[in-house]
């Protein structure tokens, strides 16, 4: 059976999403390329903490209570708490009493727009949400599934890979310096994080694996 192949760039938060998929109906696939496109644009608006009028911002401003916010923000709220008992604190998106999730949205959304390809009949798909990476269903090559093929970067030299991650479906996650500089945290001393330049962590869930990495 011959698959079809489509792909998008999706420009949001301030970044790039590319999006890959296979299966046997091109229109179906573009369809569904069109539906995550309109979701990203959605998590934008729940969950920039740069508009004033994200459902995030008007929580921060008492505005929204937290038992009148949606289900998606009350889902993202739980993996922030769970990401942040998991890492006894390393990761914590709450700044004062200010809430900023920004830290598990790109690996959360990535693993959702998967979910959104596959209802419209893809069967291969990687979602890379600069540098977050959901995958499902493996590469079609030569008429086969091969493991999808996901190379780090050198943190130091951006034309050198340092490792390829073969996996066919799950969750791949980087953080690093050298995309933003280094606007990592250390929420223990409100200081700069420093030490390791990069780091990648491999799972099953996008969210959590960005909030570890």
């Amino acid at each position: 059976m011959k698959l079809e192949r489509a792909t998008r760039e999706i420009h949001t938060w301030a970044t790039v999403v590319w999006i890959e998929c296979f299966g046997v109906d091109s229109q179906k696939l573009l369809l569904g390329l069109e539906k995550v496109e309109s979701y990203l644009e959605l998590v934008d608006q729940l969950f920039s903490t740069f508009k004033e009028d994200s459902e995030v911002a008007l929580f921060n401003s008492n505005i929204v209570a937290f038992e009148n916010t949606s289900t998606s923000f009350k889902e993202i709220w739980k993996l922030c708490e769970s990401s942040k008992f998991l890492t006894e604190g390393a990761f914590d998106p709450w700044i004062g009493e200010l809430f900023d999730p920004l830290g598990v949205i790109k690996g959360w959304a990535a693993d959702r727009a998967v979910e959104i390809l596959k209802s419209f009949g893809a069967t291969s798909i990687q979602v890379n949400a600069a540098g977050d990476v959901s995958l499902f269903g493996g590469h079609p090559e030569d008429g086969s599934i091969s493991p999808w093929r996901i190379g780090i970067r050198d943190p130091k030299d951006p034309m050198r890979i340092v490792k390829v991650i073969e996996r066919e479906s799950g969750a791949i996650a980087t953080s690093g310096t050298y995309e933003k500089g280094a606007h990592i945290i250390d929420p223990m001393t409100g200081m700069i994080a420093i030490g390791a330049l990069s780091a990648t962590v491999v799972g099953p869930d996008g969210g959590l694996a960005e909030a570890l990495a």
